[in-house]
């Protein structure tokens, strides 16, 4: 394919240099006249490893050439990568000005042209930068419609400097966002044969994909390092620690804990937690990271509360309050905060968790049931029908499979609030909704 590449830095350069590899035909367009000379010799205007070889092979085969002209790179080619920057303003705010600008010309330029163009982009943006500003500025420029004259694509990009064309040879995941399936897939067909998933997804979400990658990257290093410092301290090789942390690929590194749902509870995290918190303090160390947690997570159980006070109902069910299904074990259980809180403020509340009632009977949480939480114990029902017959709004506290029959069986004007994505959702009725979807 004919590819012009908006953008001759970091990621527009390793972009051209590979892709120029896999037999596209590249011109790079930058307002730098020194980076297009440089690209025009085969010269990389970046250090970086492998690429000098990429460049001045694509330029001895005629596959690269530079350009400042907009217009030149536009009817040259039907594909445009835009990689131009985005950096931060002062306050922290994203500046698109870099990427607005560009946009503006390529705009101009695809009022002239008579062809579909696809433009790719791949500079990082904040889920809804395209559909609110790029497109409605495209098509203003442009006097044409996205979807029709000309398709946006988001396609983030996954590379660390220094390992680049590496990265870009061997990708985690290929993300492609686009509202045109088959212009997904025609994207897609730049990365043929490239090992990791092909996905296919909105504009928004490959957006915030981008987002997600780099802020976890940033909590791994964080936490890392302040482990390490508490380590120190203790006269330990945290190296050792995290090796040996590392180690445990069925839950560490894993998917495990990774989707959003409610707050963490039960009779290990939080007892932890208050423990290395405490002793990061009595060894005189700050770590902010850690000792936001469980704020974090507190914060969590009140946004739940205010939701639930929030649908004006007093009528409410639980579905599951032990701190995860399969367990009677009550001890922290988050869902048990928000069940007291809800007494205080005088609701109608139904409790039902069928593995609470045989531990009310029989079971080694009897005596926690009986002598810390007697009020509660008296508003279980026996069975998911008791809740589904008179409550107006069932929470679903645990993802125990018996609570997915709620997502069909409650009725319209019930409100069925879910704290854990049980079941099928999409088959949900609408007076579904859930706590972080």
């Amino acid at each position: 394919m004919n590819i012009s590449i908006f953008g001759l830095g970091y990621v527009g350069v390793v972009s051209a240099g590979c892709l120029a590899s896999r037999g596209h035909k590249i011109i790079g367009v930058d307002i730098n006249e020194n980076k297009v000379d440089m690209l025009n010799k085969g010269i990389s205007p970046i250090i970086e490893k492998d690429l000098p070889e990429l460049l001045s092979q694509a330029k001895e085969k005629g596959l690269l050439s530079a350009t400042t002209d907009t217009a030149n790179a536009i009817n040259s080619s039907e594909i445009s990568l835009i990689c131009v920057g985005t950096p931060s303003r002062a306050n922290g705010s994203l500046n698109t000005k870099y990427i607005e600008n560009v946009c503006e010309q390529i705009g101009d330029c695809l009022k002239l042209k008579k062809d579909a163009h696809i433009l790719i982009f791949r500079s990082t943006m904040l889920p809804g930068t395209n559909r609110e500003t790029i497109i409605p500025l495209l098509e203003k420029r442009s006097e044409k419609k996205e979807g029709k004259d000309f398709f946006v694509v988001f396609n983030p990009e996954f590379l660390r400097e220094g390992t680049a064309v590496y990265d870009f040879n061997n990708p985690p995941k290929t993300v492609i966002g686009a509202s045109t399936p088959s212009i997904a897939d025609k994207v897609l067909k730049l990365y043929e044969g490239l090992p990791g998933p092909m996905i296919k997804t909105t504009l928004e979400v490959a957006e915030m994909v981008k987002y997600v990658d780099n802020n976890f990257h940033a909590l791994k290093i964080t936490f890392a390092n302040e482990i390490g410092h508490i380590c120190k301290k203790l006269g330990l090789d945290s190296h050792d620690v995290m090796n040996i942390f590392m180690q445990d690929t069925k839950l560490n590194i894993s998917t495990y804990y990774l989707k959003p749902g409610f707050a963490f509870g039960g009779s290990c995290l939080p007892k932890d937690l208050r423990a290395i918190n405490y002793m990061a303090k009595m060894l005189d160390l700050e770590t902010p990271l850690l000792n936001s947690l469980m704020h974090s997570n507190n914060v969590q159980i009140l946004a739940t509360i205010k939701q639930i006070i929030l649908y004006g109902k007093k009528k409410i069910g639980i579905a599951g309050f032990s701190f995860k299904a399969g367990t009677d074990d009550l001890r922290e259980s988050p869902i048990i905060e928000v069940i007291e809180t809800l007494l205080g403020k005088g609701y109608d509340l139904k409790l039902y968790d069928k593995s609470v009632s045989i531990a009310k009977l029989m079971g080694a949480n009897k005596e926690y049931i009986n002598n810390h939480i007697p009020h509660i114990s008296s508003l279980m029902v026996d069975s998911l029908d008791v809740l589904l017959k008179d409550r107006e709004v069932i929470i679903i506290g645990n993802n125990d499979k018996e609570f997915e029959r709620l997502l069909s069986d409650s009725r319209e004007d019930q409100i069925i609030y879910d704290l854990v994505r049980i079941g099928a959702i999409s088959n949900a009725r609408s007076n579904y909704q859930g706590i972080c979807w």
